[in-house]
C-alpha cells in the first residue's frame, strides 16, 4: 500500500519515460508485467503505482523501497533486465529518488 508521509522513511522513486503516443500502451504493459513478475516480489519493496500521461507522451512510475539497498540489490537482478532494455530501445528514461520532506491534508 502506497503510504506518502514524512514520517514513513521510505525511499521514494519517480521515474518519467517519454515516449511517442504510438507507444504508451505498449510501456504500460511491458512495465506492468516487469513490476507483476519480478519487481514486487524483491525483498525491501513496499508499492508502487504506473501513471499514463493525459497527452501520450509521458508514463510515470511511483515507487516507495524500504531502503537504496534493498532497491539497488533489486536492479541487480538479471531477470527484469531486459524489460527496461526492451522499454529503452523505445522511450527515454529519466529515474529519480526523493524523500517525502513534507506532506498535506486537506484543512479541517
Amino acid at each position: 500500500m502506497t503510504t506518502i508521509s514524512k514520517h514513513a522513511g521510505f525511499v521514494t522513486f519517480i521515474n518519467v519515460f517519454t515516449v511517442e503516443p504510438a507507444h504508451q500502451q505498449r510501456l504500460v504493459e511491458l512495465l506492468t508485467r516487469v513490476t507483476q513478475d519480478y519487481v514486487r516480489h524483491a525483498p525491501g519493496f513496499v508499492s508502487s503505482s504506473l501513471h499514463r500521461g493525459l497527452d501520450g507522451t509521458k508514463v510515470t512510475m511511483y515507487a516507495q523501497w524500504q531502503s537504496m539497498e534493498d532497491y539497488e540489490a533489486m536492479r541487480q537482478d538479471s531477470r527484469p533486465r531486459p524489460y527496461l532494455e526492451q522499454a529503452l530501445s523505445f522511450a527515454k528514461f529519466e529515474p529519480g529518488s526523493y524523500e517525502v520532506v513534507e506532506d498535506f491534508s486537506p484543512a479541517p
